[in-house]
Protein backbone atom coordinates (compact mmCIF):
# COMPACT_ATOMS: atom_id res chain seq x y z
CA UNK A 1 0.00 0.00 0.00
CA UNK A 2 2.49 2.28 0.80
CA UNK A 3 4.01 1.65 -2.55
CA UNK A 4 0.47 2.41 -4.05
CA UNK A 5 0.48 6.03 -2.69
CA UNK A 6 4.11 6.69 -3.45
CA UNK A 7 3.18 5.61 -7.36
CA UNK A 8 -0.10 7.80 -7.04
CA UNK A 9 1.14 10.74 -4.79
CA UNK A 10 -0.09 13.62 -6.14
CA UNK A 11 -1.91 12.00 -9.26
CA UNK A 12 -4.52 13.01 -10.58
CA UNK A 13 -7.10 10.46 -11.76
CA UNK A 14 -9.44 11.43 -14.86
CA UNK A 15 -12.47 8.94 -15.50
CA UNK A 16 -14.01 8.03 -18.93
CA UNK A 17 -16.34 5.55 -20.06
CA UNK A 18 -15.22 2.53 -21.91
CA UNK A 19 -16.97 4.41 -25.19
CA UNK A 20 -15.03 7.01 -24.44
CA UNK A 21 -11.50 5.33 -25.52
CA UNK A 22 -12.03 2.79 -26.90
CA UNK A 23 -14.02 0.66 -30.22
CA UNK A 24 -16.38 -2.06 -29.70
CA UNK A 25 -17.15 -4.80 -32.01
CA UNK A 26 -18.81 -8.45 -32.07
CA UNK A 27 -17.66 -11.46 -33.47
CA UNK A 28 -19.56 -13.68 -36.10
CA UNK A 29 -21.16 -16.71 -36.10
CA UNK A 30 -19.19 -20.06 -36.59
CA UNK A 31 -20.29 -23.00 -36.91
CA UNK A 32 -19.16 -26.52 -36.24
CA UNK A 33 -19.09 -27.24 -39.68
CA UNK A 34 -17.43 -23.82 -40.50
CA UNK A 35 -14.27 -24.75 -38.19
CA UNK A 36 -13.91 -28.42 -39.41
CA UNK A 37 -13.99 -27.32 -43.25
CA UNK A 38 -11.67 -24.22 -42.68
CA UNK A 39 -9.36 -25.95 -40.42
CA UNK A 40 -6.37 -24.50 -39.70
CA UNK A 41 -3.71 -22.74 -37.53
CA UNK A 42 -5.27 -19.21 -36.19
CA UNK A 43 -7.43 -19.64 -33.00
CA UNK A 44 -11.29 -19.10 -33.08
CA UNK A 45 -12.30 -17.48 -29.42
CA UNK A 46 -15.98 -18.10 -27.73
CA UNK A 47 -17.90 -17.99 -24.96
CA UNK A 48 -16.36 -20.86 -22.94
CA UNK A 49 -13.54 -20.00 -20.28
CA UNK A 50 -12.01 -23.39 -20.62
CA UNK A 51 -8.84 -23.84 -22.87
CA UNK A 52 -8.04 -19.47 -22.89
CA UNK A 53 -11.97 -19.86 -24.43
CA UNK A 54 -10.45 -21.36 -27.40
CA UNK A 55 -13.14 -23.67 -29.54
CA UNK A 56 -11.12 -24.60 -32.90
CA UNK A 57 -8.47 -23.22 -35.58
CA UNK A 58 -9.21 -22.15 -39.00
CA UNK A 59 -6.98 -21.19 -41.45
CA UNK A 60 -8.18 -17.79 -41.74
CA UNK A 61 -8.03 -14.58 -39.12
CA UNK A 62 -10.36 -11.50 -38.49
CA UNK A 63 -7.92 -9.31 -36.16
CA UNK A 64 -4.26 -8.90 -35.70
CA UNK A 65 -2.46 -6.71 -32.70
CA UNK A 66 -3.43 -6.27 -29.20
CA UNK A 67 -7.47 -6.16 -28.27
CA UNK A 68 -9.28 -7.19 -25.01
CA UNK A 69 -12.11 -10.18 -25.68
CA UNK A 70 -15.33 -10.49 -23.21
CA UNK A 71 -17.85 -12.68 -23.16
CA UNK A 72 -21.56 -11.63 -24.09
CA UNK A 73 -23.85 -13.85 -23.22
CA UNK A 74 -24.50 -17.02 -20.69
CA UNK A 75 -22.65 -17.94 -17.26
CA UNK A 76 -19.43 -16.91 -18.34
CA UNK A 77 -20.86 -13.39 -19.21
CA UNK A 78 -18.58 -10.54 -18.19
CA UNK A 79 -15.16 -12.65 -18.55
CA UNK A 80 -12.83 -10.66 -20.10
CA UNK A 81 -9.79 -11.95 -22.05
CA UNK A 82 -5.89 -9.96 -22.74
CA UNK A 83 -6.14 -10.98 -26.88
CA UNK A 84 -2.91 -10.87 -29.20
CA UNK A 85 -1.32 -11.89 -32.44
CA UNK A 86 -3.62 -13.37 -35.20
CA UNK A 87 -7.31 -14.81 -34.36
CA UNK A 88 -11.05 -14.73 -34.70
CA UNK A 89 -13.64 -14.44 -32.36
CA UNK A 90 -17.18 -15.68 -32.26
CA UNK A 91 -21.13 -14.05 -32.29
CA UNK A 92 -20.87 -14.57 -28.41
CA UNK A 93 -17.85 -12.48 -28.05
CA UNK A 94 -17.12 -8.53 -28.31
CA UNK A 95 -13.98 -7.45 -28.58
CA UNK A 96 -12.31 -3.93 -27.51
CA UNK A 97 -9.91 -2.31 -29.58
CA UNK A 98 -8.21 0.83 -27.69
CA UNK A 99 -8.32 4.37 -29.90
CA UNK A 100 -5.26 5.61 -28.52
CA UNK A 101 -2.21 3.35 -27.18
CA UNK A 102 -0.53 6.69 -25.97
CA UNK A 103 -3.12 7.19 -23.17
CA UNK A 104 -4.08 3.82 -22.39
CA UNK A 105 -2.42 0.20 -21.70
CA UNK A 106 -4.31 -2.89 -23.13
CA UNK A 107 -2.89 -4.91 -20.46
CA UNK A 108 -4.01 -1.86 -17.72
CA UNK A 109 -7.27 -2.27 -19.44
CA UNK A 110 -7.74 -5.72 -19.07
CA UNK A 111 -7.09 -5.82 -15.25
CA UNK A 112 -9.26 -3.03 -14.21
CA UNK A 113 -11.94 -4.84 -16.86
CA UNK A 114 -11.77 -8.38 -15.06
CA UNK A 115 -13.11 -6.48 -11.78
CA UNK A 116 -15.00 -3.93 -13.49
CA UNK A 117 -17.06 -6.41 -16.35
CA UNK A 118 -18.88 -8.46 -13.84
CA UNK A 119 -20.39 -5.46 -12.30
CA UNK A 120 -22.29 -4.60 -15.39
CA UNK A 121 -23.92 -7.99 -15.95
CA UNK A 122 -27.52 -8.06 -16.75
CA UNK A 123 -29.15 -11.50 -15.08
CA UNK A 124 -32.52 -10.88 -16.46
CA UNK A 125 -34.55 -13.51 -18.01
CA UNK A 126 -32.12 -16.39 -16.88
CA UNK A 127 -29.65 -15.86 -19.23
CA UNK A 128 -26.91 -13.31 -18.23
CA UNK A 129 -25.73 -11.02 -20.71
CA UNK A 130 -23.46 -8.14 -20.98
CA UNK A 131 -23.72 -5.99 -24.28
CA UNK A 132 -22.08 -3.70 -26.29
CA UNK A 133 -24.52 -0.71 -25.06
CA UNK A 134 -23.19 -1.63 -21.42
CA UNK A 135 -19.80 -2.54 -21.96
CA UNK A 136 -19.39 1.13 -23.18
CA UNK A 137 -20.72 3.02 -19.78
CA UNK A 138 -18.24 0.94 -17.68
CA UNK A 139 -16.08 3.72 -15.78
CA UNK A 140 -11.93 3.70 -16.67
CA UNK A 141 -10.03 5.28 -14.51
CA UNK A 142 -6.88 7.39 -16.25
CA UNK A 143 -3.93 8.54 -13.59
CA UNK A 144 -2.51 11.52 -14.56
CA UNK A 145 -4.29 12.08 -17.95
CA UNK A 146 -2.30 15.64 -18.65
CA UNK A 147 0.81 13.57 -18.76
CA UNK A 148 0.57 10.87 -20.97
CA UNK A 149 4.05 9.63 -20.77
CA UNK A 150 3.66 9.65 -16.92
CA UNK A 151 0.35 8.03 -17.05
CA UNK A 152 1.73 5.24 -19.25
CA UNK A 153 4.46 4.66 -16.83
CA UNK A 154 2.31 4.48 -13.87
CA UNK A 155 -0.24 1.80 -16.03
CA UNK A 156 2.55 -0.16 -16.96
CA UNK A 157 4.29 -0.33 -13.51
CA UNK A 158 0.74 -1.16 -11.86
CA UNK A 159 0.91 -4.31 -14.81
CA UNK A 160 4.27 -5.30 -14.11
CA UNK A 161 3.33 -6.08 -10.38
CA UNK A 162 0.07 -8.23 -11.60
CA UNK A 163 1.50 -9.87 -14.10
CA UNK A 164 3.66 -10.74 -11.50
CA UNK A 165 1.19 -11.74 -8.86
CA UNK A 166 -0.61 -13.60 -12.12
CA UNK A 167 2.45 -15.34 -12.84
CA UNK A 168 3.19 -16.47 -9.50
CA UNK A 169 -0.19 -17.38 -8.53
CA UNK A 170 -0.42 -19.67 -11.28
CA UNK A 171 2.89 -21.26 -10.47
CA UNK A 172 1.85 -21.68 -7.19
CA UNK A 173 -1.94 -22.89 -8.02
CA UNK A 174 -0.30 -25.66 -10.54
CA UNK A 175 1.97 -26.63 -8.18
CA UNK A 176 -1.60 -27.47 -5.58
CA UNK A 177 -3.65 -28.83 -7.81
CA UNK A 178 -0.40 -31.29 -9.10
CA UNK A 179 -0.38 -32.14 -5.54
CA UNK A 180 -3.61 -32.74 -5.21
CA UNK A 181 -3.83 -34.81 -8.06
CA UNK A 182 -0.98 -36.93 -6.85
CA UNK A 183 -2.74 -37.13 -3.65
CA UNK A 184 -6.14 -38.25 -5.23
CA UNK A 185 -3.96 -41.00 -7.09
CA UNK A 186 -2.22 -41.83 -3.99
CA UNK A 187 -5.54 -42.33 -2.06
CA UNK A 188 -7.48 -44.17 -4.97
CA UNK A 189 -4.37 -46.41 -4.92
CA UNK A 190 -4.15 -47.35 -1.29
CA UNK A 191 -8.31 -47.41 -1.55
CA UNK A 192 -8.26 -50.13 -4.09
CA UNK A 193 -5.55 -51.92 -2.18
CA UNK A 194 -7.07 -52.07 1.17
CA UNK A 195 -10.10 -52.77 -0.14
CA UNK A 196 -9.14 -55.81 -2.53
CA UNK A 197 -9.11 -58.88 -1.13
CA UNK A 198 -7.94 -62.52 -2.37
CA UNK A 199 -10.57 -65.42 -2.87
CA UNK A 200 -10.85 -67.25 0.41
CA UNK A 201 -9.56 -63.88 2.14
CA UNK A 202 -12.70 -62.74 3.79
CA UNK A 203 -16.21 -63.45 3.44
CA UNK A 204 -18.18 -61.95 1.25
CA UNK A 205 -22.05 -61.56 1.65
CA UNK A 206 -25.00 -59.47 -0.52
CA UNK A 207 -26.14 -56.17 0.96
CA UNK A 208 -29.91 -58.16 1.13
CA UNK A 209 -28.11 -60.33 3.79
CA UNK A 210 -26.40 -58.18 5.65
CA UNK A 211 -28.54 -54.78 5.94
CA UNK A 212 -31.69 -52.62 4.93
CA UNK A 213 -31.97 -51.24 1.50
CA UNK A 214 -34.28 -47.88 2.17
CA UNK A 215 -36.24 -46.13 -0.63
CA UNK A 216 -36.27 -42.32 -0.25
CA UNK A 217 -39.91 -40.56 -0.29
CA UNK A 218 -41.40 -38.22 -2.98
CA UNK A 219 -42.04 -34.75 -2.03
CA UNK A 220 -43.50 -31.60 -4.16
CA UNK A 221 -41.15 -28.41 -4.44
CA UNK A 222 -43.08 -26.81 -2.18
CA UNK A 223 -43.01 -29.24 0.58
CA UNK A 224 -39.36 -29.31 0.34
CA UNK A 225 -38.82 -25.31 1.34
CA UNK A 226 -40.29 -26.03 4.80
CA UNK A 227 -37.47 -26.76 7.73
CA UNK A 228 -34.49 -27.13 8.62
CA UNK A 229 -33.35 -30.69 7.14
CA UNK A 230 -31.44 -31.46 3.88
CA UNK A 231 -33.76 -32.59 1.39
CA UNK A 232 -30.87 -35.11 -0.50
CA UNK A 233 -31.37 -37.07 -4.01
CA UNK A 234 -28.22 -37.11 -6.24
CA UNK A 235 -25.61 -37.57 -3.42
CA UNK A 236 -25.55 -33.51 -2.71
CA UNK A 237 -28.34 -31.39 -0.94
CA UNK A 238 -30.77 -29.94 -3.43
CA UNK A 239 -30.94 -26.47 -1.13
CA UNK A 240 -34.40 -27.26 0.24
CA UNK A 241 -34.85 -27.76 3.51
CA UNK A 242 -37.73 -30.30 4.76
CA UNK A 243 -39.51 -29.93 8.47
CA UNK A 244 -38.67 -33.38 9.06
CA UNK A 245 -36.00 -36.18 8.91
CA UNK A 246 -36.39 -39.66 7.65
CA UNK A 247 -32.72 -40.72 7.90
CA UNK A 248 -30.10 -39.94 10.85
CA UNK A 249 -27.45 -41.41 12.23
CA UNK A 250 -24.63 -42.68 9.37
CA UNK A 251 -26.75 -43.32 5.77
CA UNK A 252 -25.09 -44.18 2.48
CA UNK A 253 -26.83 -42.87 -0.17
CA UNK A 254 -27.67 -44.16 -4.02
CA UNK A 255 -29.33 -41.49 -6.50
CA UNK A 256 -31.62 -43.11 -8.61
CA UNK A 257 -32.14 -41.22 -11.29
CA UNK A 258 -31.24 -39.15 -14.03
CA UNK A 259 -27.18 -38.07 -14.72
CA UNK A 260 -26.14 -39.02 -11.21
CA UNK A 261 -27.81 -42.29 -11.11
CA UNK A 262 -25.47 -44.84 -9.07
CA UNK A 263 -24.09 -41.61 -7.44
CA UNK A 264 -22.71 -42.84 -3.94
CA UNK A 265 -22.38 -40.71 -1.42
CA UNK A 266 -21.98 -40.94 2.55
CA UNK A 267 -24.18 -38.44 5.22
CA UNK A 268 -23.42 -38.47 8.89
CA UNK A 269 -26.19 -35.85 9.59
CA UNK A 270 -30.15 -35.85 9.36
CA UNK A 271 -31.62 -35.61 6.13
CA UNK A 272 -34.55 -36.15 4.20
CA UNK A 273 -33.96 -38.79 1.38
CA UNK A 274 -36.00 -38.15 -2.00
CA UNK A 275 -35.31 -39.63 -5.53
CA UNK A 276 -32.72 -42.29 -3.91
CA UNK A 277 -32.43 -44.99 -1.37
CA UNK A 278 -30.18 -45.94 1.41
CA UNK A 279 -28.20 -48.86 2.73
CA UNK A 280 -28.15 -49.46 5.95
CA UNK A 281 -25.78 -52.57 6.97
CA UNK A 282 -25.99 -54.72 10.26
CA UNK A 283 -23.18 -53.04 12.27
CA UNK A 284 -22.34 -55.49 14.23
CA UNK A 285 -20.49 -56.85 11.14
CA UNK A 286 -19.98 -54.40 8.26
CA UNK A 287 -19.32 -50.53 9.59
CA UNK A 288 -21.41 -47.79 7.59
CA UNK A 289 -18.34 -46.25 6.59
CA UNK A 290 -16.02 -49.10 5.52
CA UNK A 291 -18.75 -49.95 3.51
CA UNK A 292 -19.52 -47.09 1.69
CA UNK A 293 -15.27 -46.86 0.61
CA UNK A 294 -16.21 -50.10 -1.00
CA UNK A 295 -19.29 -48.74 -2.78
CA UNK A 296 -17.32 -45.75 -3.40
CA UNK A 297 -14.41 -47.59 -5.12
CA UNK A 298 -16.98 -49.28 -7.22
CA UNK A 299 -18.32 -46.21 -8.64
CA UNK A 300 -18.40 -46.68 -11.91
CA UNK A 301 -19.26 -50.22 -11.78
CA UNK A 302 -22.35 -48.87 -10.04
CA UNK A 303 -22.56 -46.13 -12.35
CA UNK A 304 -22.64 -48.65 -15.26
CA UNK A 305 -25.73 -51.03 -13.48
CA UNK A 306 -28.54 -47.64 -14.42
CA UNK A 307 -30.58 -48.67 -17.32
CA UNK A 308 -33.36 -46.50 -19.56
CA UNK A 309 -32.77 -45.29 -22.91
CA UNK A 310 -34.80 -41.84 -22.00
CA UNK A 311 -33.73 -40.89 -17.91
CA UNK A 312 -30.89 -43.39 -16.31
CA UNK A 313 -31.98 -45.22 -13.17
CA UNK A 314 -30.67 -47.71 -11.04
CA UNK A 315 -32.49 -50.21 -8.95
CA UNK A 316 -32.94 -50.95 -5.44
CA UNK A 317 -33.61 -54.47 -5.99
CA UNK A 318 -30.65 -54.82 -8.50
CA UNK A 319 -28.17 -54.11 -4.85
CA UNK A 320 -29.94 -56.52 -2.52
CA UNK A 321 -27.66 -59.30 -4.41
CA UNK A 322 -24.76 -56.80 -4.95
CA UNK A 323 -21.66 -58.51 -2.86
CA UNK A 324 -19.33 -56.98 -0.99
CA UNK A 325 -16.37 -58.19 1.74
CA UNK A 326 -16.74 -58.74 5.41
CA UNK A 327 -13.21 -58.53 6.80
CA UNK A 328 -13.20 -58.39 11.03
CA UNK A 329 -14.79 -55.03 12.61
CA UNK A 330 -11.37 -54.27 14.07
CA UNK A 331 -9.82 -54.48 10.33
CA UNK A 332 -12.68 -52.58 9.13
CA UNK A 333 -12.09 -49.72 11.74
CA UNK A 334 -8.37 -50.03 10.72
CA UNK A 335 -8.95 -49.69 7.04
CA UNK A 336 -11.55 -46.68 7.69
CA UNK A 337 -8.83 -44.78 9.76
CA UNK A 338 -6.67 -44.81 6.95
CA UNK A 339 -8.96 -43.78 4.36
CA UNK A 340 -10.72 -41.43 6.43
CA UNK A 341 -7.26 -39.34 6.42
CA UNK A 342 -6.93 -39.55 2.49
CA UNK A 343 -10.19 -37.89 2.08
CA UNK A 344 -9.58 -35.10 4.62
CA UNK A 345 -6.59 -34.08 2.88
CA UNK A 346 -8.09 -34.35 -0.75
CA UNK A 347 -11.50 -33.44 -0.59
CA UNK A 348 -12.10 -31.52 2.77
CA UNK A 349 -12.28 -27.93 1.52
CA UNK A 350 -11.36 -26.61 5.22
CA UNK A 351 -8.39 -29.17 5.57
CA UNK A 352 -7.12 -29.84 2.17
CA UNK A 353 -5.11 -28.60 -0.75
CA UNK A 354 -8.51 -27.43 -2.36
CA UNK A 355 -8.43 -24.50 0.34
CA UNK A 356 -5.05 -23.66 -0.04
CA UNK A 357 -5.47 -23.45 -3.45
CA UNK A 358 -9.02 -21.18 -3.10
CA UNK A 359 -6.42 -18.70 -0.89
CA UNK A 360 -4.23 -18.56 -3.43
CA UNK A 361 -7.04 -17.05 -5.74
CA UNK A 362 -8.54 -14.68 -3.49
CA UNK A 363 -4.71 -13.49 -2.20
CA UNK A 364 -3.61 -12.44 -6.01
CA UNK A 365 -7.66 -11.10 -6.12
CA UNK A 366 -7.03 -8.77 -3.06
CA UNK A 367 -3.78 -7.76 -3.68
CA UNK A 368 -5.15 -7.27 -7.79
CA UNK A 369 -8.40 -4.73 -6.39
CA UNK A 370 -5.64 -3.03 -4.26
CA UNK A 371 -3.36 -1.45 -6.70
CA UNK A 372 -6.59 -0.56 -8.91
CA UNK A 373 -8.44 0.78 -6.18
CA UNK A 374 -8.95 4.98 -7.44
CA UNK A 375 -11.04 7.56 -6.26
CA UNK A 376 -14.23 7.11 -7.82
CA UNK A 377 -16.00 9.70 -10.25
CA UNK A 378 -18.04 10.62 -7.21
CA UNK A 379 -15.63 10.84 -4.75
CA UNK A 380 -13.63 13.33 -7.26
CA UNK A 381 -16.40 15.26 -7.99
CA UNK A 382 -17.20 16.01 -4.69
CA UNK A 383 -13.42 17.16 -4.19
CA UNK A 384 -13.50 19.72 -6.77
CA UNK A 385 -16.75 21.03 -5.53
CA UNK A 386 -14.87 20.74 -2.25
CA UNK A 387 -12.18 22.90 -3.22
CA UNK A 388 -14.17 25.75 -5.73
CA UNK A 389 -16.20 26.40 -2.93
CA UNK A 390 -12.97 27.09 -0.52
CA UNK A 391 -11.64 29.35 -3.20
CA UNK A 392 -14.93 30.86 -3.85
Amino acid sequence: MNFLEKLLDGVAVEWKTLGKVATLRRGRVMSKGYLVDNAGSYPVFSSQTVNNGVIGKINTFDFDGEFISWTTDGANAGTVFYRSGKFSITNVCGLIRINDKSNLNYKFLFYWLTIEAQRHVYSGMGNPKLMSHQVEKIPIPIPCPDNPEKSLAIQAEIVRILDTFTALTAELTAELTAELTDRKKQYNYYRDRLLTFEKGEVEWKTLGEIGAILRGTAITEKEANLGDYPVVANGSSHNYFHDQSNRSGETIVIARSGVYAGLVSYWDIPIFLTDAFSIHPDNNALSTKFLYYVLKKDQIKIHNMSKGAGVPHVRAKDFESYKVPVPPLEEQARIVAILDKFDTLTTDLSEGLPREIALRQKQYEYYRDLLLTFPNPEEVETHLNSMEKSHG
